[in-house]
């Protein structure tokens, strides 16, 4: 999987896809895309990462709390209709 370095700018190949997935992971092991030869692996904070696309990462990728969020009562009401 690739993503960009928010500052950079570089693409960077994330190693262990599994850490990406896990919320309580605020750091993964991913190599930079930039220059000739092959970088070595660094650690990249999960918050410092987007997609390609420049959309940001899935709030479940990022925060181990996210499903205790409050739900806006517009969506409960739509949810419970």
């Amino acid at each position: 999987m690739f993503l960009k370095h928010k500052i950079t700018k570089e693409l960077v190949e994330i190693i262990s896809i599994e850490d990406m997935y896990d919320p309580c992971m605020v750091e993964v092991l991913a190599r930079s895309h930039s220059g000739e030869e092959m970088q070595d692996p660094l650690l990249y904070v999960k918050q410092e990462l987007i997609f390609p696309s420049g959309e940001p990462l899935p709030r479940c990728w990022l925060d181990p709390h996210y499903s205790e969020l409050p739900v806006p009562d517009k969506v409960a009401a739509i949810a419970i209709s």
